[in-house]
């Protein structure tokens, strides 16, 4: 997964635009805090693999570490 927990909405939004819808659907506020600062467990990893379905990545598509 490109998008992780660790990164604030504000942040995605920069980079990908197109997540915004995924933010709206969620009633998240695009903040500076990180994901994980204003979202609780399971409603996380639900956003997460919403928005990251969105950009076209997944566990397949990331090597890891980088």
């Amino acid at each position: 997964m490109v998008i992780q927990g660790n990164m604030s909405p504000k942040a995605i939004i920069e980079v990908w635009d197109s997540t915004k819808e995924v933010f709206d659907e969620y009633d998240v506020s695009l903040t500076d805090k990180s994901l994980q600062e204003i979202i609780d467990g399971d409603a996380l990893a639900a956003l997460l693999n919403d928005l990251n379905k969105k950009v076209g990545s997944s566990s397949a598509t990331c090597i890891e570490g980088g």
